[in-house]
């Protein structure tokens, strides 16, 4: 998949990784920026690069330049899942509120200066949005410029293993 450019905001026929999904499950992945909260929340289970072990967590997941992604949120500091998705990008996508699909991923880290400032640039104006009174706002694409940020596909990843059917451990809330 070519980087996404700005121009592309949440186009879905741009991600061709969610073509052979059935209409429901793309549909709950295409998210625009009207969407709430609780639609943004998913889990994702890594492998722990150390343990190799299953390693389940909640996160939010973002929709920008016609693309999915996983960011750290503002502050990006270290975080467990990034870290094992740089060690293995495998992992389970798992859509939790109102559709319930676990789904293969692959995470490539973004790295390129101009697609992070874009995707982050979409990031933060979706989330200030007046559209979700449970979100914090104000927030700063300044504060989001260190974020950990992958790009996801759903295309031609090879089965994981024992994530898809990891067992979760207690989530103390989204990871941001």
């Amino acid at each position: 998949m070519s980087a996404p450019d700005a121009t592309g905001r949440n186009d879905p026929v741009r991600d061709t990784s969610l073509s052979h999904l059935p209409d429901r499950v793309r549909r709950a992945i295409e998210i625009t920026p009207a969407a709430g909260t609780s639609e943004r929340i998913i889990d994702v289970t890594t492998l722990g690069r150390r343990t190799g072990r299953p390693h389940r967590i909640e996160i939010f997941f973002y929709r920008a330049a016609g693309a999915t992604y996983l960011c750290s949120g503002a502050g990006g500091g270290p975080t467990d899942w990034h870290a094992n998705l740089l060690t293995d990008p495998r992992f389970t996508f798992h859509l939790k509120n109102g559709i319930r699909a676990d789904l293969a991923a692959r995470a490539t880290p973004v790295t390129d200066p101009a697609e992070r400032q874009a995707v982050l640039a979409e990031i933060v104006a979706d989330l200030n949005q007046p559209h979700d009174p449970g979100t914090i706002r104000p927030t700063r694409l300044a504060d989001w410029a260190d974020s950990r940020l992958m790009r996801i596909s759903f295309a031609d990843v090879p089965p994981h293993g024992a994530a898809a059917t990891a067992p979760s451990r207690p989530a103390g809330g989204p990871a941001r």
